[in-house]
């Protein structure tokens, strides 16, 4: 799983299939301390996530179409999985 901010959205007319119907999201991993690291990604949002929040991505394939419900969906790399209320971490010094 992946610790990432939603940071905007996709609009498409023409999508390929098994993003028919389905909201994209621009997403920015991050560590648990809010930075940023890593590159923006596109994910399919299946919890109703928006700009700002904070979400849990599954980023291996077969996981994210299993939870679509498609299991031949094999254009669909990774969806939103949860949003995130805190994050509470220890820092080992």
């Amino acid at each position: 799983m992946i610790l990432a901010k939603v940071t905007g959205n996709i609009v498409s007319t023409i999508k390929a299939t098994g993003y028919d119907g389905r909201k994209i999201l621009i997403v920015q991993p991050i560590h648990p301390n809010g930075d940023a690291c890593g590159r923006s990604f596109l994910a399919v949002d299946t919890c109703q996530a928006g700009t700002g929040d904070t979400v849990l991505i599954l980023e291996e394939g077969g996981s994210a179409r299993l939870i679509l419900g498609e299991p031949d969906a094999f254009t669909i790399k990774a969806v939103i999985a949860g949003i995130v209320d805190e994050i509470h971490y220890q820092v080992n010094v």
